[in-house]
């Protein structure tokens, strides 16, 4: 997927964000309501997050130097980590405290239905925000499930937006909930438990998060389909015999680097050893286009190899 395509994502949620948070704000100050205010301070996380996400894209874009000759791609996932880490904090430790706060002080809603008014536009606009992530998902995501989907891409931002979301909406039901119980009851012990409810989904979230970012900035590797276009292409049966080992890791998800020890047929000399690895690189360039750097040290074959 062109990188665009996750900058697309990134922009519709972040307008949409944006929007809500204000809404949210204005009507947890009319309402007084603690599930609108965590869904306000979930909002501002997420706003906050799409312009990390933003960023972390902007810094990922400068040219290798002297002290980072593979480049700085790896900020996308620096950035996308700790946009988990503003979820866990920002959004879910504290929406968990006001729930708990309101829990054991309830206080009395005024003017919910201005309260209800403000969360049915926010879930549009989370809904609008929501498919366009879906929409620039798809290409990655192929026929397998979007939990797959979340757990395997080597895109850092796609998941956020699309947890995020996800999460956005049903934070909303949640505090739909609150306040709705609140108004039918007459007891706003309901609106301290919507406000407990989302926090404990933002922090599901955030776990979720932290855990996948983390494991993509220390480094992984090549998916299975990847790995196994990778030797075949390598092995052109002739010159290049077999794999000996192979190593990848993304820099970038748009930049996998592949270093790989082949076995090379006896006898052939220096010019005919560099075509072959020449060609190579070629055919593993073309059967998986994130190939960035290709190192291959070519060994003779051995019977043990």
């Amino acid at each position: 997927m062109a990188s665009g395509g996750g900058r697309k994502a990134i922009l519709a949620a972040f307008s949409a964000d944006a929007g809500i948070t204000l809404a949210k704000f204005i009507g947890a100050m009319i309402t007084g309501s603690g599930s609108m205010l965590a869904e306000t301070m979930h909002s501002l996380a997420d706003t906050a997050n799409q312009g990390l996400l933003l960023v972390g894209r902007r810094r990922a874009e400068q040219e290798p130097d002297r002290l980072h000759p593979f480049g700085y791609g790896r900020n996308r996932y620096f950035y996308s980590f700790v946009v988990a880490l503003v979820i866990f904090t920002m959004g879910g430790l504290y929406a968990i405290d006001e729930g708990i706060t309101k829990i054991r002080h309830p206080e009395q809603l005024s003017s919910p239905l201005v309260g209800i008014a403000i969360l049915l536009v926010a879930l549009l606009l989370e809904s609008f925000s929501l498919a366009t992530a879906r929409r620039e998902s798809a290409p990655l995501k192929g026929r397998g499930s979007w939990w797959k989907f979340i757990r395997t891409t080597r895109n850092p931002e796609l998941p956020v937006v699309l947890l995020e979301d996800s999460g956005a909406l049903i934070g909303l039901v949640f505090a739909f909930a609150g306040v709705g119980l609140t108004m039918l009851t007459g007891n706003p012990l309901w609106d301290g438990i919507g406000t407990l409810a989302i926090g404990i989904l933002l922090f599901c979230i955030a776990i979720v998060l932290i855990v996948e970012m983390k494991s993509l900035l220390i480094g992984e590797g090549a998916t299975s389909d990847e790995d196994r276009r990778i030797r075949e292409n390598l092995v052109d049966g002739t010159r290049i015999d077999r794999v000996i080992h192979l190593k990848t890791q993304y820099l970038a998800p748009e930049d996998l680097l592949v270093a790989t020890k082949v076995a090379i047929t006896p006898g052939l000399d220096i010019a005919t050893v560099a075509a072959a690895i020449d060609e190579a690189e070629a055919r593993v360039r073309q059967a998986v286009p994130t190939v960035g750097d290709i190192y291959i040290e070519p060994d003779l074959y051995r019977a043990d190899a």
